[in-house]
Parts: C-alpha cells; sequence; structure tokens
C-alpha cells in the first residue's frame, strides 16, 4: 500500500511542474538551408536527432524542423520543384557563385543582365514568398514566386527590393529537351523597395 501511495504522489509531483522547457542546446537547430538536402541526407540528418530525455525518465521525439522535409522525391514538374530553383538561386547569389547561378536561368543573357546589378554588392540575400499557381501558355507552364531581395550595397548601405520571379518549363511536347522540361528563371521583374 506504501508503494501505491509513493508512486501515486510521484506521478502527481511531476505532472503538476508544467511544461518542461527544453535544453538551451537545442533552441537554435532549427537552421534552414538554402537547398533543400537530398532524401537520402534528409533520413540521415533525422536519424542522428538528438534524443530529448525528460527529467521523468521519459523519451521525447527531437524538436521539429522549421520547415518540413519533404518526404519521396520531389516530382520535377511541381511548383514545389520550381521553389527549389529559386531557393537554389539564392543560395548561389549569396555564396557569389555567379557562373552556377547564371545556369538557372533560360536564357545567360538575361542572367548576366540581372546579375551585373548584383555583382558590385557587399551582400545579396533573397526571402521567397509562396509560389503562385502554375499558368499554361503556348506550349509552356509560367510560376510566379514572390520574392525579396536585400542586402548591402556596394558602399555598405542595406537596401530591400521586391520583386516577382518567374519560372518556366516547356510542356512534354514532341522535340522539346530534358532541360527544357526542367524549371529554369525566366526573368525577374522588380516591384519596387520595402
Amino acid at each position: 500500500m506504501k508503494l501505491h501511495i509513493h508512486i501515486g504522489l510521484a506521478v502527481a509531483a511531476l505532472s503538476s511542474c508544467g511544461p518542461q522547457r527544453q535544453p538551451e542546446q537545442h533552441a537554435n537547430q532549427n537552421i534552414s538551408a538554402p537547398t533543400p538536402p537530398s532524401a537520402s541526407a534528409s533520413r540521415a540528418s533525422s536519424n542522428s536527432s538528438p534524443e530529448v530525455v525528460r527529467p521523468s525518465g521519459e523519451h521525447a521525439p527531437p524538436p521539429a524542423a522549421s520547415l518540413p522535409e519533404p518526404k519521396g522525391p520531389i516530382d520535377p514538374k511541381s511548383a514545389e520543384a520550381a521553389g527549389q530553383v529559386v531557393q537554389h538561386y539564392g543560395a548561389l547569389i549569396e555564396q557569389k557563385k555567379w557562373d552556377d547561378a547564371a545556369k538557372l536561368w533560360g536564357s545567360s543573357d538575361a542572367a548576366a543582365k540581372f546579375d551585373t546589378s548584383l555583382k558590385s554588392n557587399q551582400e545579396n540575400h533573397l526571402e521567397i514568398g509562396k509560389p503562385g499557381r502554375p499558368e499554361g501558355a503556348a506550349g509552356s507552364i509560367y510560376l510566379s514566386v514572390p520574392v525579396t531581395l536585400y542586402g548591402k550595397d556596394a558602399q555598405g548601405k542595406q537596401f530591400r527590393l521586391k520583386g516577382t520571379m518567374i519560372l518556366r518549363r516547356v510542356n512534354d511536347v514532341p522535340g522539346s529537351t530534358e532541360a527544357q522540361r526542367h524549371w529554369h528563371i525566366e526573368r525577374i521583374d522588380r516591384g519596387g523597395t520595402d
């Protein structure tokens, strides 16, 4: 009987303590990468997440990531795949990898023209909004993604510009190449300052 009372008191004491705070070392684990990891990398990282142990000895799942990882392969024709192109472009311009960034454009001339305005900046960053719905026109699919370009210009002054990134891919029509059937940046329309 005494054993049951002691266990009951211990359970009541633990449950009255309220929610437990996670250790500080886990607070900064929600870091979003500029480019999404491969499916095998996301499986590896989810298996290696630290396990949280509550004072009661009960195991809790690790803290959730800020953005859910895709489950399985992404359809290269999907809006999600277009969003990945935008994310990848943002990461490349942030790292000043201009040649690699230009490869994400449908036209190397359009890429060079736009990137010229960025190359002299000290810092470039890209915020990405929610993609619109894909729209078809003349054998192609277009998708608009609101973006905000921000950073420091050549003189170190902070800037913030809004715009819309237009992505395009060719439908699966006879004569189209594999490269044409993947999303690429068609143009970036500037929309003003923030």
